[in-house]
């Protein structure tokens, strides 16, 4: 399982880089996938696909732009001792690609961080990483805001 790589998600946010972080000091120096998942279509594209425009293009896009951000996460895990690639996919629900991606790379573990939601809000706006602890199948590491931030 130390050969296996860690899987890190990534969305720009400062929730992610603390994942990155917490996940350096936890797993030590080791390979990783810092992977962002985009949707194929935002709210605004699916209104513009109405009026013609082709689908894929918009799709081609969205992942251009996760690889942009995974690549930055991947920076910053280098930065902190992995030795770290980065990846986009698109897809929905983004927690099944994330899975999905796991299970292609036989993930040690899969990192993320979380909102810190109240009960209410999350089951108002789901969770993705509980959805990833739920479904993995495999170690999560879900790590929480700093507790000024709930």
């Amino acid at each position: 399982m130390d050969d296996a790589p860690v899987l890190i998600c990534y969305d720009g946010s400062p929730g992610a880089r603390r994942a990155i972080d917490a996940a350096a000091g936890l797993l030590g120096a080791r390979r990783a996938v810092v992977l962002d998942v985009a949707p194929l279509l935002t709210g605004p594209e699916s209104v513009a696909t109405i009026s013609g425009l082709p689908v894929g293009s918009f799709g081609e896009l969205n992942r251009a732009d996760a690889l942009t951000a995974a690549q930055e996460g991947a920076e910053h895990a280098r930065s902190v001792g992995f030795d770290a690639v980065a990846r986009s996919n698109t897809g929905a629900p983004t927690w099944d690609t994330v899975i999905d991606v796991a299970d292609e790379i036989d993930a040690a573990v899969i990192v993320t961080g979380s909102r810190g939601l109240s009960t209410a809000h999350e089951v108002l706006e789901g969770s993705f990483s509980h959805d990833i602890a739920r479904h993995a199948g495999r170690p999560v590491l879900i790590v929480p805001p700093p507790h000024h931030e709930h």
